[in-house]
């Protein structure tokens, strides 16, 4: 096997999320946290990739003979694996977080467990603040079925008739859980000393007699439904896709069923029940436990406990910036490298922000492909326009998930006069690029910002990622004829011969960089290749990585995410080795690193390597010139091959083995690159202190 799919490679990612869950070397609240991003991500993958196979299925045979694999039987698999760790996450969860809770004197209660002061305080609860949300439902065969809501939790009562002539007779009804107007988790009246809460699910349960007098309630069983969220934009060449996004989004929640999540003690009767009411196959089922939509964690109260949580690492300083000279001729002086979060994201924001108040900027341009909900950056855009400076921003609204906050905030740059250009039929751009045009005493100046992440203030601070400031001419000179691309959909008449761009030279060049690793391998020189990526998918790049290391190129890779290439098979992949960092920070940055002799290639992208990113993307890797910048990403790809903590070994078994035999030392890469940005600013304080000095 030398493939692994997509799909299956991506489940044991999430996998490795729910290890960092049962870890007891996480802090507690951590560890609910990482539950939480399990809980997420499922969702989101139920909701696309499930999905997608699922419409493979309803084609016709004749309709799908280019799909590689019969996604029939790849759902059979895609569910064992889901069913198995769905039991481990409620084993996590019951008996292991819930138990730690206890040591701590937080308390989950259940409706059993109160006393009656609680329970008076949950029946005022209930009917202050929740009786407006529901809404009993009788369900009934062959009658038309109430529509369930996307991802909305919903209880399943099983109840009898108490009395009347058809008392004993068994009814079935729904009430749903207002999760999504108040808070999932209620803080209850306790003494001194204890923290109590009780799910909102238990409210409502304890709540149903009052929905339906008249009858006994037996039992009941959440449950819940996900819907299809892809936005099936047949013919995106024709018409105004703005328009068609705009329509398919009020769609996306009332698309095919995905997934209808039950709580597995549910008797079967009762499942059965609910399969005719709401015409579901055996294929939607997946059983959990008693509480769903358990991204809801990331809201459990935390009651002050500092000492459950991470030790806070503040964003680092960037001393080279903390002078009172303005960002710009900072920028003149010397390249800008940052590493978020470990450093502070002011330096992005500040970027926007003075450009929109230097009398001398007479242009902003910059991508967007995800945006926080409330951005300072944004903002800026919108000050500088009204300054009278010519503002650009091209906005990818096909950035799932985020369409309508991206067409939002489209609409309001546009407002406010900004020029708006909105994406490209079939392609989507998502380079992240921002330029700044000055009228310096040398003539007109391009300052560019590269990045592999989102002009995204909230992310910035979970997210790892690098971004350059520069004013070397020859990126933004090549910067300057991907806006113009952007801006006149014509593509430039010059190679680019620094920056490697999609729909251009990106995947070209990777591959001829590989290529050259293999002609030195071949001829007895030291050949060496460090991919630091979150997903590696396609199957060129990966055919040519087995051809290196077949060659004898050493190759290493850092993968996040799904990973289809297979490492160490003998005679195929011997010289190829794979980890992957799951830590309190998302390890999003992408570094391509080839050896080359004395003269190393080091480019910093927004691209994996994976087909949707080499062929249908406007991508950007950009070349680190700069020798110390340089050293910075070198010693940045040493720490990350020598975590010994929180990287796991990838092969083909996919057992997700933690690295541990590296060294004596424990190694982690997140804490060791915080420190060594952090000693790296010292001691460049502590020069310019001697410098100024002398």
């Amino acid at each position: 096997m030398n493939y692994i799919h997509r799909d299956l490679s991506w489940l044991t990612f999430n996998y490795r999320v729910l290890q960092e869950a049962k870890d007891r070397s996480v802090p507690l609240l951590e560890r609910l946290k990482f539950l939480a991003i399990y809980s997420n991500n499922l969702d989101e993958y139920f909701r696309v990739r499930v999905a997608y196979h699922r419409s493979l299925i309803r084609l016709k045979k004749k309709d799908r003979r280019m799909v590689e694999s019969d996604p029939q039987e790849l759902l059979r698999k895609i569910h064992k694996v889901v069913n198995k760790q769905q039991e481990e996450f409620s084993r996590i969860f019951e008996e292991e977080i819930i138990t730690e809770l206890r040591k701590n004197s937080i308390h989950v209660l259940r409706r059993m467990d109160l006393n009656g002061k609680q329970r008076e305080f949950i029946e005022e609860y209930f009917n202050n603040n929740m009786l407006p949300y529901v809404q009993p439902m009788l369900l009934v065969k062959k009658k038309i079925s109430p529509f369930l809501n996307n991802a909305a939790l919903y209880l399943a009562i099983d109840m009898e008739e108490a009395d009347g002539g058809d008392k004993g007779k068994t009814r079935y009804a729904l009430v749903q859980i207002p999760s999504n107007h108040l808070p999932r988790f209620v803080e209850l009246p306790s003494e001194e000393g204890r923290h109590e809460v009780i799910i909102l699910d238990d409210i409502v349960r304890h709540s149903i007699s009052f929905l339906f007098p008249g009858y006994v309630i037996r039992d009941t069983f959440s449950i819940k439904l996900t819907r299809d969220a892809e936005l099936y934009i047949d013919d995106e060449y024709s018409g105004d896709l703005l328009k068609k996004i705009k329509e398919s989004i009020h769609k996306r929640n009332v698309g095919p069923a995905t997934r209808f999540v039950y709580d597995r003690t549910m008797p079967q009767r009762f499942l059965e029940f609910l399969m005719a009411v709401f015409s579901l196959s055996e294929d939607d089922l997946l059983p959990e436990g008693r509480y769903h939509n358990n991204f809801d964690f990331f809201s459990f109260p935390d009651f002050g406990m500092k000492q459950l949580k991470y030790t806070p690492l503040p964003p680092l300083a960037k001393t080279s910036l903390e002078n009172d000279d303005p960002i710009f001729e900072n920028i003149e002086k010397k390249d800008q490298l940052f590493l978020y979060p470990y450093h502070s994201y002011d330096y992005t924001v500040r970027f926007f922000e003075e450009a929109a108040q230097d009398p001398s900027v007479t242009h902003i341009k910059i991508t967007q492909y995800r945006v926080a909900s409330k951005s300072r950056i944004m903002d800026a855009l919108i000050a500088a326009t009204k300054a009278g400076k010519q503002v650009t921003a091209f906005v990818e609204v096909k950035a799932r998930f985020d369409e309508a906050a991206n067409l939002e905030w489209g609409e309001k740059l546009e407002k406010a006069g900004v020029r708006v250009l909105y994406s490209f039929p079939g392609l989507k751009v998502h380079c992240k690029l921002a330029m700044v045009t000055r009228l310096t005493d040398e003539g007109l100046r391009n300052y560019c910002y590269l990045s592999t992440g989102n002009f995204h203030e909230g992310t910035a601070k979970v997210y790892t990622d690098h971004a350059l400031m520069t004013t070397d001419e020859r990126l933004t000179g090549e910067v300057a004829r991907i806006f113009s691309f952007l801006e006149t959909v014509k593509p430039p008449t010059q190679p680019f011969e620094h920056l490697m761009v999609g729909q251009f030279n990106l995947r070209s060049t990777i591959t001829q960089y590989i290529e050259h690793e293999i002609a030195r391998a071949k001829a007895g020189k030291k050949a060496r290749i460090i991919f630091k990526i979150n997903s590696i998918e396609d199957q060129k790049i990966i055919e040519k990585l087995y051809e290196a290391s077949e060659a004898g190129v050493k190759v290493k890779i850092i993968c996040r995410g799904l990973c289809c290439l297979v490492p160490g098979v003998k005679g195929k992949s011997d010289n190829i080795s794979v980890i992957s960092i799951v830590d309190r920070f998302l390890e999003h940055t992408r570094v391509y690193y080839f050896l080359n002799g004395k003269n190393e290639h080091i480019y910093l992208s927004s691209a994996d390597l994976m087909t949707r990113n080499l062929s249908y993307r406007i991508e950007t890797a950009f070349p680190v010139y700069d020798e110390a910048l340089r050293q910075e990403i070198r010693d940045f790809l040493n720490i990350q091959l020598s975590d010994n903590t929180k990287a796991r070994i990838i092969d083909g078994k996919r057992n997700d083995t933690y690295q541990t035999e590296l060294s004596d030392l424990n190694i982690r890469s997140q804490i060791e690159q915080y420190y060594y940005h952090k000693r790296k600013e010292e001691n460049e304080r502590q020069k310019e202190a001697q410098e100024e000095e002398v």
